[in-house]
């Protein structure tokens, strides 16, 4: 992943509601609300006043508004952008297991 779009890493039991979220990520909730309907954000909860946010939504809001904010991302670019940076991380990780695994042989 880009280091200059990766986010400050998060604590995995965070929980925050909407408010705390726009709060964290100084985002208004029309930003959150849409993000959720294109499937960025995964919150727990039937509606804005009971979602419940992880510390893996707030990592990939930070990450949505970094998008958003310094390249102008639309909200179904910055879905796509998320799982290709998150795919990336993936590949790497495993590239860098199996290159580990090579090396004992």
């Amino acid at each position: 992943m880009n280091k200059n779009l990766a986010p400050n890493s998060v604590v995995e039991d965070t929980y925050l509601t909407i408010v705390e979220l726009t709060q964290a990520t100084q985002i208004e909730v029309t930003h959150i609300v849409t993000w959720v309907r294109e499937g960025i954000l995964e919150p727990a909860g039937e509606n804005p006043e009971q979602w419940v946010f992880s510390g893996e939504s707030l990592r990939r809001a930070k990450l949505a508004c970094k998008l958003f904010r310094d390249f102008e991302i639309n909200p179904s670019g910055i879905a796509l952008a998320i799982d290709l940076l998150n795919e990336i991380t993936s590949l790497r990780k495993q590239l860098s297991l199996h290159q580990e695994n090579l090396k004992h042989r």
